[in-house]
């Protein structure tokens, strides 16, 4: 039976944990750490094969692969102490902390790997950027949506930065509902109406044989509002300051 630990059970813990088990005729044995203890708790009633540990030690020495989640500041405190044999199979998904920098800190001669899982997660949709590939730790997130390998850390720095638009996204969507309700619409009314028109840019997303720069054309036609929009906000200057925001980032990530 396979055996998946879980140190640090926040969103993308739980993502992961839904995803292996909502619906899977035959889970892998979850052992979660106390940390998160809530979520921990709430999976584990869910789940008859998650279990929450005693500590983080605990969660170790029950499973084979062990995925850290712990949040960036304060990594190195809340893994001292931990030990982790070779046998073991390590996944960070610590954003902004390098692999030496990790190994330095669990002291260990286990396989690292790094890897950006996403909440859709849990709905087996998201497309995990792995460094390095690794047979095992690739073949679970093909579970849960598709693995991506990435050559080296720089490059995975570089998806890991495109990760930090998402919430940018829902801000923007939150904007046009609010000003949609200044203009006299209900609240509710907008919502929903927002959300189904982005939905289906969504799905539109499937369609693989369309580049990004297709669809957009392909939503626009000439000096139609979707083309003002785009040219009198989404200018020159927009798109430079947000080329500026992403090679900082970029540059802190790395």
């Amino acid at each position: 039976m396979e055996r998946i630990g879980i140190i640090g059970v926040g969103e993308i813990g739980r993502a992961i944990v839904d995803g292996l088990c909502d619906g899977v005729e035959e889970p892998p044995e979850i052992y979660l750490s106390p940390r998160g203890a809530r979520t921990s708790a709430e999976l584990s009633q869910r789940y008859p094969n998650v279990q929450v540990c005693a500590d983080n030690q605990d969660v170790v020495n029950h499973s084979d692969v062990v995925i850290i989640a712990v949040r960036p500041v304060g990594h190195a405190e809340a893994l001292a102490g931990l030990r982790i044999g070779s046998d073991r199979t390590v996944v960070s998904v610590i954003a902004g902390v390098a692999l030496s920098e990790l190994r330095r800190t669990l002291g260990t001669g286990a396989p690292l790997v790094r890897a950006i899982p996403l909440p859709a997660a849990r709905e087996r949709r998201s497309v995990t950027v792995t460094h390095p590939s690794h047979p095992v730790v690739d073949a679970l997130f093909d579970r849960l949506g598709g693995a991506l390998p990435v050559a080296d850390e720089a490059a995975f720095s570089v998806f890991s930065t495109l990760t930090g638009t998402l919430t940018v996204h829902y801000r923007y969507l939150a904007t046009l509902t609010d000003w949609a309700s200044r203009q006299g619409i209900p609240s509710e009314d907008a919502d929903r109406y927002i959300r189904g028109l982005f939905q289906g840019v969504g799905r539109a997303l499937g369609d693989g044989t369309r580049s990004l720069h297709q669809l957009a054309s392909d939503h626009e036609t000439p000096n139609g509002s979707n083309e003002r929009i785009r040219s009198t906000w989404f200018d020159t200057a927009n798109s430079e300051a947000l080329v500026r925001a992403l090679d900082a980032l970029l540059a802190h990530l790395a």
